[in-house]
C-alpha cells in the first residue's frame, strides 16, 4: 500500500473521530459509542464498499490505541490496593470465568445446536469483561475514585490472565490435540516465567532509569524512554503469543514504582487519547450489519446471557465475599460486557478450523459491540440503582448482610498468619522467583540463539550458541549467591519453628545448624539441577566450547563470589524501593532512627548519623566505608528529601540518615566506624 493511500485513510479516520468526539461531548453521551458507531458506518460491510482504502493498516493503528490505553492503565496500577482487594477479585473472577465458559458451552449444545468445539468457542468468548473499555469509559465519567472501581479493575485484570489458559484450552481443540492439561499448564507456566521476569527486571532496572533521565527535566526524553520500554516488552510479549496489551500493562506497572509516576501518566494522555480513538473505530469496521439482522435473535440472546449472567456473577461474588451491597451492584453492572478476547477467541476459531460459514465470529463482534454500548449506560445507572437497592433492602436481610460481613472479617483477621510465618513465605516466594528467573533468561538466550546474526558478524553468528548459553550460565551462577542466602534465611525460621522458646540453648543452637545446613543442600542440588535442566537444550554440541564454558563458569564463581552477593543485595534492595514507592509517595518521608526493611537475603537499615559521630563533614570515600566495613550506603535521606545511590563524594551532616544494606556483622562494623550505638 501507498503512502498517500496510508495518510488518506488516517485523514478520513481521524476527521471522524474528531467530528464525533464534538458531537458526543455536545450531547454528554460516552464518546466510546460514537467512536464504535463511526467504525460502523465506514465499513465495507455498510455501503457495499469501505471509506477506506485499506482497514487492516489502520487496524494495525488501532492496537496501539491497546497499548496505550493499558500502559497507562499500568501508571494507575496500586499493588497494595490489589493486595487489599484479592479476597474479592481471585474469587470472583474464577467464579465468573467458569460460569460463563460453562453457560455459552450449554447455551450452543441444548438450545443452538453446535456441535462441542463451537460451542466451547462460545463459552471462551463470553468470559472476560472488557479491561480497555472500562478504562476508558470510566476515564471519561471521572470516576477513578469510587470505590468498586478497584474492584472490577482487579476482577478483569485477574480474568485476563486466567484468558491466556482459556486461550491454550481452545487452541488446543481447534487444532485437534483436545483438551490437553498440559497445554494449558505449558501456557500458564510460560505466562507466570514472563511476569516474574519482566516484573523483576524491570522494578530492579527502570524505576532508577526513569528516575535519572528525569532528572535532565526533559519531557521528550524522558516519553522516549518510557515508550522505547512500553514498546520493547509489548513486542516480547508478542513473540511469547501474549497479547501486546500485557507487555504494556507490566510496562505501567513498572512505571508506576518510579518518582515520575504522574509525570509520565500527563505526557502519556494524548497519544492515548488519539490511538484509543482509533482501536475503537477499528472494532465497529469489523461488524457486518446484513450478517447481524440475520442472526439478530440469537445476538439479542447472547446479550442477555452477557448482561444477565456475568452481572450476577460478578454481584453475588462479591456480596459472599464482604462487599457493600451498593458496591456489588456496580461491580455487576460494571463487568456485564465482553471485549477485544471474545474478537480473538472467534478469529481462532476461524483460523484454526476454517470454517468460515459459521455465523460464529460476527455474533461475537456483534454481542461484544452492543454490550459495549451498553456499559456507559449500565454504569451511570448503577449508581442510582445501588442506592436503591441498599434503601430498599428488607430490615431482616440488612441484618444478615451485616451479620455475615462482620462474620468474614472476624476470619480473615483470625487466619492472618503470623510475623514468622509472613517471614517464611516472603523468602520461598523470592526463591521461587530466583528459580524464575533463571528459566526467563534460559528461555531468552534459547531464542536469541536462532536468530540470523551473519548480517553483523559471521564469527558471532557461527559462534552464537556458545556465546548464549555462557551468558544464561553466568546468570544463574550469579543468582546462586542470593539463593543461597535466602535458603539460610529459611534454614533459621524453620528451625525457630521446630525449636519453639522453651528448649535449651544448646539444643536450639545445634537443630539451627542441622536445618539451616540442610535447607543451604537442598537449594544447592536445586540450583544444580535447574542449571542441568537448562543446558541440556542449550549447551553447544562441541566438547572444547562446553569445557570453555565450564572454566569460565568455576573461575567467574571463584573470583566474583563477594561481588554477586553485594549485587544481590542491591538488587534487592531496588525491588522492595520499587513496589514501596506508592507508600513513600503517600507518607512522605520516612522516620527517622534506626528501621530493618522486611527484603529476602541480609539486612537494610536506616541509621541516623549523631552530632558526635566522625562522619560529620567527611565523605564516602573519605570514611573508605565498603573496603572497612562490607557494608554499602544504597541512599541518604536528608531534610525529608531521599538521594539515591549517593556518590563517594557525598559529604555527611549532622541528622542525616543513611540507607545501608549488609549482614549483620558489616552493620555492625559500621555503626562503630560511625559511632552509632
Amino acid at each position: 500500500m501507498s503512502e498517500s493511500l496510508f495518510f488518506q485513510d488516517l485523514a478520513v479516520m481521524m476527521s471522524a473521530v474528531g467530528l464525533v468526539s464534538v458531537i458526543f461531548t455536545r450531547l454528554g453521551w460516552p464518546k466510546v459509542i460514537g467512536y464504535l458507531l463511526a467504525g460502523v458506518l465506514m465499513s465495507e460491510h455498510t455501503w457495499g464498499g469501505s471509506f477506506l482504502a485499506d482497514p487492516k493498516s489502520i487496524g494495525t493503528i488501532g492496537q496501539l490505541g491497546i497499548v496505550f490505553l493499558m500502559f497507562t492503565l499500568g501508571l494507575e496500577f496500586s499493588a497494595d490496593d490489589m493486595k487489599k482487594v484479592k479476597h474479592v477479585t481471585v474469587p470472583t473472577a474464577i467464579f465468573d470465568t467458569l460460569m460463563m465458559i460453562w453457560l455459552g458451552y450449554t447455551v450452543g449444545t441444548r438450545i443452538l445446536g453446535w456441535n462441542g468445539v463451537q460451542s466451547l468457542f462460545l463459552g471462551a468468548a463470553l468470559c472476560d469483561s472488557a479491561t480497555t473499555l472500562l478504562a476508558k469509559t470510566i476515564e471519561e465519567m471521572h470516576w477513578g475514585d469510587r470505590p468498586f472501581v478497584r474492584y472490577i479493575f482487579g476482577t478483569t485484570i485477574f480474568e485476563d490472565i486466567l484468558c491466556v489458559g482459556v486461550l491454550a484450552l481452545v487452541t488446543g481443540v481447534a487444532t485437534g490435540k483436545g483438551m490437553s492439561v498440559g497445554a494449558v499448564g505449558m501456557s500458564l507456566g510460560g505466562l507466570l516465567v514472563f511476569f516474574t521476569g519482566v516484573l523483576v527486571f524491570g522494578l530492579v532496572l527502570a524505576p532508577r532509569l526513569l528516575n535519572q533521565v528525569a532528572l535532565l527535566k526533559d519531557d521528550e526524553t524522558l516519553l522516549l524512554t518510557v515508550l522505547g520500554l512500553c514498546f520493547f516488552v509489548s513486542f516480547l510479549a508478542f513473540k511469547f503469543d501474549y497479547s501486546l496489551a500485557l507487555g504494556a500493562f507490566l510496562v505501567g506497572i513498572i512505571g508506576a514504582s518510579s518518582d515520575v509516576r504522574h509525570r509520565l501518566h500527563r505526557l502519556a494522555a494524548p497519544l492515548r487519547g488519539m490511538f484509543s480513538a482509533v482501536f475503537f473505530v477499528t472494532i465497529g469496521l469489523l461488524v457486518d450489519p446484513m450478517v447481524c439482522l440475520r442472526y439478530l435473535p440469537l445476538i439479542l440472546g447472547l446479550v442477555l446471557l452477557v448482561v444477565c449472567g456475568k452481572g450476577f456473577n460478578c454481584c453475588a461474588m462479591s456480596l459472599l465475599t464482604g462487599q457493600s451491597v451498593k458496591n456489588a451492584v456496580q461491580t455487576g453492572f460494571g463487568l456485564a460486557q465482553i471485549g477485544e478476547f471474545a474478537y480473538m477467541v472467534a478469529l481462532i476459531y476461524m483460523t484454526q478450523t476454517g470454517d468460515s460459514a459459521s455465523p460464529i465470529y460476527q455474533v461475537v463482534v456483534a454481542v461484544s459491540l452492543v454490550t459495549t454500548c451498553l456499559n456507559p449506560a449500565m454504569l451511570r445507572a448503577s449508581d442510582r440503582v445501588g442506592d436503591w437497592c441498599e434503601t430498599h433492602l428488607p430490615e431482616r436481610v440488612r441484618g444478615w448482610i451485616a451479620a455475615y460481613q462482620d462474620w468474614l472479617e472476624r476470619f480473615r483477621n483470625a487466619a492472618v498468619p503470623s510475623q514468622l510465618q509472613k517471614h517464611l513465605r516472603s523468602r520461598f516466594t523470592w526463591l521461587g522467583a530466583v528459580f524464575l528467573l533463571n528459566f526467563a533468561v534460559a528461555i531468552a538466550a534459547r531464542m536469541l540463539a536462532h536468530l540470523d546474526y551473519a548480517q553483523f558478524s559471521r564469527f558471532f553468528d557461527a559462534h552464537k550458541l556458545f556465546f548464549f548459553c555462557l551468558v544464561a550460565n553466568l546468570f544463574c551462577v550469579a543468582m546462586l549467591a542470593p539463593a543461597l542466602g535466602l535458603a539460610v534465611s529459611i534454614g533459621r525460621d524453620v528451625a525457630a519453628v521446630l525449636t519453639g522458646t522453651r528448649q535449651p540453648k544448646k539444643w536450639k543452637a545445634a537443630v539451627r545448624q542441622f536445618v539451616t545446613w540442610a535447607c543451604w543442600a537442598i537449594a544447592l542440588v536445586l540450583a544444580f539441577m535447574q542449571n542441568l535442566m537448562i543446558n541440556v537444550n542449550l549447551l553447544p554440541p562441541e566438547r572444547p566450547a562446553r569445557l570453555t564454558i565450564l572454566a569460565l563458569l568455576l573461575t567467574t564463581a571463584v573470583v566474583g563470589w563477594k561481588r554477586f552477593k553485594r549485587a544481590g543485595r542491591t538488587a534487592s534492595y531496588r525491588f522492595s524501593s520499587a513496589l514501596a514507592a506508592e507508600r513513600r509517595r503517600t507518607r512522605g518521608a520516612t522516620a527517622r532512627g534506626e528501621v530493618t526493611l522486611t527484603v529476602p537475603g541480609d539486612f537494610y537499615v536506616h541509621l541516623s548519623i549523631p552530632e558526635a559521630s566522625p562522619a560529620i563533614g567527611e565523605s564516602i570515600r573519605s570514611l573508605d566505608i565498603r573496603a572497612k566495613t562490607g557494608a554499602s550506603v544504597v541512599a541518604v535521606e536528608r531534610a525529608g528529601n531521599r538521594f539515591r545511590n549517593p556518590g563517594p563524594n557525598w559529604t555527611f551532616e549532622a541528622g542525616d540518615v543513611a540507607v545501608v544494606i549488609g549482614d549483620p556483622p558489616q552493620l555492625a562494623a559500621l555503626r562503630e566506624l560511625l559511632s552509632i550505638r
